[in-house]
Formats: structure tokens, C-alpha cells, sequence
């Protein structure tokens, strides 16, 4: 699946005013949850926190990529988060966290799930990326900028 289908501008958060992981999770969730053929939100914040205490899915440099597969997901979906101030993430590099890309995929596609979570790694492992979408100042801007991105990846 190519990435840029996975996103909306309606999933992507520009310098949300989160003070810890459990509410970037939850803001998340609740995000997800208002978008049509996503599962409830306590679904989704259980998936995102459970995969969480298997270990932190902060990547290093700022970044995050909380994930999880869930039965009621109809198709896989992105959500795109920067945060007003870093917060801790247990990344680990041990530093806070204010890039996140959330993922939510169908119980059956651990395939498309691996693929999906390799193209944003290689995604966020660019210096030049991350510091373009840290520097959005609205959710379009981050929307947009965040496409311009993959597409230049060819994800």
C-alpha cells in the first residue's frame, strides 16, 4: 500500500499540547475513533498502550511510531502528530519525543503492517524530513508536507 493513501488531512495533528505518552495515545485515539470504519477509541488507546508496554515504540531523534494491529480495523490507517513540547516516550535513545506517526492496521495484514512501519522508519531516519514537518506550523501544512515527503521516498 503506498503511504499516502494511509493519511487524511483530518489525521494530522500540528502542535498538539500533550504533557505525557498515555495522553498522546489517548488524543490519538479519540481522533482515529471519529473517522469512519476505525473501532471505538478504547479499542484503539488498549491496541496503542499494549504494544506500548511490549517496549517503547520511540525510534530515536524525536520520533515515535505507536502501532498495532486491531480485529475491528477495516483497512489501515495513519495519524500524524507533532507536539507543542517534547515529551518523554522511552525511546530509545532516551530522548523526548515530539514527531509521532500513529498506525493503525487489520488484525490479517501483518504484512502490509511490516511494510508500512519499515517505509516510515526510513521516513523519519532522514535529518531533513523530520525537521520539515517539525517546522509546520498548521495541520495542512503538516498534511501536505508530510506527502511531499513519502512522495519523494516513492512510499
Amino acid at each position: 500500500m503506498n503511504l499516502t493513501e494511509l493519511l487524511n488531512e483530518s489525521r494530522t495533528l500540528c502542535h498538539a499540547d500533550v504533557v505525557s505518552k498515555k495522553r498522546a495515545l489517548e488524543l490519538a485515539s479519540d481522533t482515529l475513533a471519529g473517522q469512519s470504519g476505525n473501532p471505538p477509541s478504547e479499542e484503539i488507546f488498549a491496541g496503542l498502550l499494549n504494544r506500548e508496554r511490549l517496549g517503547s515504540t520511540g525510534i530515536g531523534d524525536g520520533v515515535a511510531i505507536p502501532h498495532c494491529r486491531l480485529p475491528a480495523c477495516e483497512s489501515a490507517v495513519a495519524l500524524v502528530m507533532t507536539l507543542a513540547t517534547p515529551i518523554d516516550f522511552d525511546a530509545i535513545d532516551n530522548q523526548p519525543v515530539d514527531l509521532l506517526c500513529f498506525l493503525l492496521v487489520p488484525e490479517d495484514g501483518a504484512e502490509e503492517h511490516l511494510q508500512t512501519l519499515a517505509g516510515l522508519a526510513e521516513l523519519f531516519s532522514q535529518r531533513d524530513a523530520r525537521e520539515k514537518l517539525r517546522g509546520c506550523e498548521t495541520s495542512a501544512e503538516l498534511y501536505s508536507t508530510f506527502i511531499t515527503q513519502m512522495e519523494k521516498l516513492g512510499a
